[in-house]
């Protein structure tokens, strides 16, 4: 039911005065709630909370490898193999139990795994491009357009063969995948599945030059190839009304004033 760690950085995101409570590491929390199991942290300067632990290795190494050579990693762990069943016939000296009968009750009170193992994988946050492709170790990978926007952050899961992009909240039916990729081999690859790209722009409905010169406008057909606005403007009656043109003056002893005191000729300029 609980596991005993020391305060590794893969299990303790930093390390607290006595008495503090121990911030772990949100992946190994992850790890323990797959495997139902608690994480109980050693108290600082507590060297003998996993000495029996770290005992093993200096048993192995007095027991099997002190005073001998081997000439291959075969031949080692034969020589290991052949001294475990010497090793779990004797008595333990803390329990005084014989150290085989005790392994097995031990393994008889352990828990079933889970059908599935835990994934181990790099977890990074990542911004969605407009292309719906998302940066990752100096590659593209695609998500569907439709599930996404441009510049929303998704999280980056990363195995040794796999790139699996999550959403950072879950849909109405509590899924957070959105893609998974084979991972990319070197740098600069865009991994695409076309799918994603339904519902991004194609570019068919956007306007276009032709190339073909322009008619003239006095050539023009009156509302012909004219634009919506122009044949508007050409039907209504404004259009063809003459505005002509009056001097200043006019202004001036129509009002009784004049307003500026300028030169004459400047201001009979229409």
């Amino acid at each position: 039911m609980t596991i005993v760690y020391d305060r590794t950085k893969t299990v303790v995101r930093r390390h607290v005065a006595p008495g503090e409570a121990v911030p772990r590491h949100p992946e190994a929390v992850g790890f323990a709630g797959h495997y139902d199991f608690d994480i109980d942290v050693l108290a600082a300067y507590r060297p003998t909370g996993k000495g029996r632990v770290e005992r093993q290795v200096l048993i192995v190494r007095d027991h099997v490898l002190s005073g001998r050579s081997f000439s291959s990693v075969e031949e080692m762990d034969a020589a290991f193999a052949a001294w475990v069943p010497q090793r779990r016939a004797q008595i333990h000296k803390t329990h005084r139990e014989v150290i085989g009968e005790r392994a097995a009750r031990d393994h008889a009170a352990l828990k079933p795994l889970p059908p599935t193992p835990y994934l181990v994988a790099e977890r990074h946050l990542r911004p969605v491009g407009k292309d719906c492709l998302v940066a990752f170790g100096g590659n593209l990978y695609s998500v569907p357009a439709r599930r996404v926007r441009p510049r929303q952050l998704v999280e980056i899961r990363a195995t040794k063969s796999q790139i699996m992009v999550h959403s950072t909240a879950a849909d109405a039916s509590g899924e957070t995948l959105l893609a998974m990729h084979p991972r990319a081999v070197g740098r600069g690859v865009r991994v695409v599945e076309e799918t994603h790209w339904d519902g991004l722009p194609t570019g068919k409905g956007r306007r276009t030059t032709t190339g073909d010169v322009p008619q003239p406008r006095s050539e023009r057909p009156l509302g012909e190839e004219a634009g919506p606005l122009q044949a508007l403007l050409n039907r209504a009656a404004a259009t063809r009304v003459e505005v002509g043109r009056r001097p200043l003056s006019v202004y001036d002893e129509l009002t009784g004033t004049r307003p500026f005191t300028t030169h004459p000729s400047t201001r009979e300029t229409s």
